[in-house]
């Protein structure tokens, strides 16, 4: 009876080890790219809560140059682009990278494209990037791409008048989880492995969360109290939240909040549910000397940043934070 206590006491142990280790879901990729979320389909989703908000448009302004479509990573036949918006300034200027949301399986780099408008004519060289996308890779695919742009920015520094000393990386939902992420891992081995990494430094000065969770596993997480939900997080991750929890963790910003030592700004909408281990963070970094701001805007529907009467504020609030921030 103990022999076979034992026997089964192993195959269970076997049959864990297996569900926590095994292959990410391929089957989860997709031959087409997910075009759902758009700025279109986000206004057609809140304007009747919202009747009073408008769709930024894009704006030429006379102090800014613009140079889109370049390929900041070449990967076989596949391109990963950036478009580049440039203040007119005989001086190094500071540079944000924007990172777009969409659940990290849709969206585009052309939502923020206003946002690095009115940003680069505050004096920033804003990028907005390209990454793939969970249809196409899984996670820690995007991570490797965004790690790569900001080598290329670093890299090309000269040539679009970057202060490499005085980068922020930025983004909004799945990419304000993606800023966080690669702004507290600078030059973390792990997450820079992949074909368009090199050794140049992904260290940032700043980082600008607009609605992006900190963490998959924080009791406040949504995916913590819906464990058995397929979501988009799950999608990009590869994994069901009740599987391999260590990649769960390593995927959270939150993990690795200790350590962190760069300056921190949240924008948050009024969805509680976008502000997990917000609190917690801000405990920590209070803890070591980090700086951190915090903005809430009431009433707001989480995609806030994309319309008035929210966008003047927000582009007013990144802006302070960054000039008190970056080194004059």
């Amino acid at each position: 009876m103990r022999n076979f206590k034992h026997l089964i006491l192993s195959i269970t142990g076997l049959l864990w080890v297996s569900a926590v280790f095994a292959q990410q879901r391929t089957e989860w990729l997709s031959t087409t790219p997910d075009t759902s979320y758009s700025t279109a389909s986000d206004y057609k989703n809140n304007i009747k809560k919202f009747p009073q908000i408008k769709v930024v448009p894009e704006q030429a302004f006379n102090n800014v140059t613009e140079n889109r479509e370049l390929v900041y990573c070449t990967m076989g036949n596949r391109q990963l682009k950036l478009d580049a918006f440039m203040p007119k300034a005989k001086k190094k200027v500071p540079a944000i990278m924007i990172i777009h949301g969409g659940g990290w399986r849709s969206g585009s780099r052309q939502q923020h494209i206003p946002l690095a408008q009115h940003l680069a004519s505050k004096g920033f060289a804003c990028f907005t990037v390209e990454y793939r996308l969970s249809t196409e890779a899984l996670y820690p695919a995007s991570v490797y791409d965004l790690k790569a742009a900001l080598q290329w920015i670093r890299r090309n520094a000269k040539k679009y008048n970057v202060d490499t000393a005085n980068i922020a990386v930025l983004g909004f939902s799945a990419g304000g989880h993606l800023a966080a992420l690669v702004g507290l891992t600078p030059n973390m081995e792990k997450f820079q492995k992949g074909e368009c990494n090199d050794a140049t430094s992904t260290a940032v000065k700043a980082i600008v969360d607009i609605d992006g969770t900190l963490s998959f596993v924080n009791p406040e997480a949504w995916e913590t109290q819906n464990v058995d939900k397929i979501n988009a997080s799950a999608k990009w991750l590869g994994y069901p939240r009740t599987e391999n929890i260590e990649l769960w963790t390593e995927a959270s910003p939150f993990t690795y909040a200790e350590q962190n030592r760069t300056p921190f700004l949240f924008l948050n909408s009024s969805v509680e549910r976008m502000h997990a281990g917000r609190t917690d963070f801000k405990k920590i970094a209070d803890k070591n000397g980090v700086y951190v701001e915090i903005k809430e805007f009431e009433n707001s529907p989480h995609s806030f940043c994309l319309y008035e009467p929210w966008f003047t504020p927000t582009v007013t609030t990144i802006t302070s934070f960054l000039n008190k921030v970056f080194k004059k």
